[in-house]
């Protein structure tokens, strides 16, 4: 495994850029899926959604300042990424982004990717009800269990307003959660 201050200095290199890439892949995308998953759901959109996030690093790794992270960099495309994938699915669908992810979420079932019980169904269904900032919180902290510093770097926002969401969004899950029992 390279480090990040290595690696970024080797995609940035025009002769190193392909195996730099390539282990910039290895070393990221099983992490990069998940949270992606977690955000889009569906197993084939998730490996879309990466697709897409592993082009724009690749585009976009020049641009890349250093003042945060390499994997932080690569979170927030990736965040990003999957927001505009759900928003555009909900204009195609001419829904609400909501409605979207409790489709998603109901459709976990049926899923031969999905590998949870009846519990974890309900906790993506009340998941899906979340704000979409709230959702990449509660994912990050919970799931990902990412400290609040890293998701601030990740998401470019204050601790106290992190904590506040993640607050807010396991409220909002235990009143879904409640209701359904």
């Amino acid at each position: 495994m390279i480090d990040e201050v290595t690696l970024v200095k080797q995609l940035k290199n025009k002769k190193n850029k392909d195996a730099a890439f390539r282990d910039l892949i290895s070393q990221y995308k099983e992490a990069l899926y998940w949270h992606i998953r977690k955000i889009v759901i569906s197993h084939d959109d998730a490996n879309d959604v990466l697709q897409n996030t592993f082009i724009k690093v690749f585009k976009n790794i020049d641009t890349f300042k250093e003042e945060s992270k390499l994997y932080s960099w690569m979170y927030r495309i990736a965040s990003n990424e999957s927001l505009t994938f759900i928003k555009k699915r909900a204009k195609e669908k001419k829904i609400d982004i909501t409605e979207v992810y409790i489709d998603l979420a109901s459709n976990l079932q049926s899923d031969i990717y999905f590998s949870g019980d009846e519990i974890q169904i309900v906790l993506q269904k009340a998941i899906a009800t979340l704000p979409p900032k709230q959702k990449l919180v509660f994912n990050m902290k919970y799931y990902d269990d990412l400290k609040y510093n890293q998701i601030s770097e990740i998401l470019e926002t204050s601790v106290g307003s992190l904590k506040a969401s993640y607050f807010h969004a396991v409220k909002k899950i235990e009143n879904f959660i409640k209701k359904t029992d």
